[in-house]
């Protein structure tokens, strides 16, 4: 390999590398957040999005952060089996995102 082709592959890396701003947090990152007050605890996020629909059930949830913020998405299922995905502000509890699932 050339010294071009190398330079050339090295910088479409680091260019696809800075495309990546959003992270999964796993259970522990996300349990030292929380219990840092960091982020507000998994149980007031799910009632604040359950708070958007009455009588849905979570069916999936997950931390993530995005340029620099936490993001709690959460998945709904509601009464009339309607799927809903929503984003919250997993600090302040703000809905940032309430979309129904197509």
């Amino acid at each position: 390999m050339n010294r071009l082709t190398a330079l050339f592959i090295a910088t479409l890396m680091a260019f696809n590398a800075g495309l990546a701003h959003a992270r999964d947090l796993g259970a522990d990152e996300s349990r030292k957040l929380q219990d840092a007050g960091t982020i507000l605890s998994f149980e007031k996020l799910d009632a604040a999005a359950l708070a958007e629909h009455p009588g849905a059930t979570v069916t999936d949830s997950e931390l993530e952060e995005e340029y620099g913020k936490y993001i709690y998405q959460v998945e709904l299922r509601d009464p009339q089996g309607i799927d809903w995905d929503l984003e919250l502000d997993a600090v302040t509890g703000k809905v940032l995102k309430n979309h129904q699932d197509t």
